[in-house]
């Protein structure tokens, strides 16, 4: 007789996963590999380097397992992982950046499904949808992480503080000043005034 693995709880199959079963924690990754990729796709804002974030995450996950408060939430817990590989990640690149003397790591994933025109009615969704990312991925981490765990990954204002380790209140106000630098870099490039918005 098998388990069926998606009725089980999270502290459940963290558990099992902790005792040996790798189905279980395969099932983990199943309810969570889609956000923490959106997550770390706009901290990052390069698709390539998100996976190869994800799979961090997903590996320090399972490794910290045994210290997994089965109390609270397996997303928030997960978006503080992905959240520090980011972090590790922003830290590695400006160290390259330097000693390569400002030579920017290139985009290739983009440019690859950027360079050929779109004949569906979404290619315009894409462009508005890319432009919104880059502009979410240039943001200061600190504005950068709020936002996209409040708004991007709808995680609560409490467990957005948690997972920054920071008060409701700081997270209310990085959100009010992501949102409003998010608002001015996509109106200049559109060459809207501020005051014209």
């Amino acid at each position: 007789m098998s388990l069926d693995w998606t009725t089980l709880s999270d502290g459940e199959l963290a558990t099992l996963s902790i005792a040996g079963r790798q189905a279980a924690f395969a099932e983990i990754v199943r309810r969570y590999q889609q956000p923490v990729f959106r997550l770390a796709r706009a901290c990052v804002g390069e698709p390539d380097e998100a996976l190869d974030l994800v799979q961090e995450t997903f590996v320090a996950a399972h490794q910290a397992l045994p210290r997994y408060d089965g109390q609270r939430a397996m997303r928030a817990w997960l978006s503080t992982i992905a959240i520090n590989k980011c972090r590790d990640w922003a830290r590695k690149r400006t160290v390259r950046r330097f000693f390569s003397f400002a030579a920017p790591i290139d985009h290739r994933a983009e440019a690859v499904v950027d360079d050929q025109v779109a004949i569906d009615d979404g290619a315009a969704d894409r462009q508005e949808l890319d432009r919104v990312t880059d502009a979410i991925s240039a943001l200061p981490m600190n504005l950068k992480e709020a936002l996209v765990l409040r708004t991007i990954e709808g995680l609560s204002q409490a467990e957005t503080a948690d997972v920054l380790g920071i008060s409701q209140k700081a997270v209310e106000t990085r959100l009010y000043r992501a949102r409003s630098r998010l608002l001015e870099k996509l109106n200049t490039e559109q060459g809207i005034g501020v005051r014209d918005a």
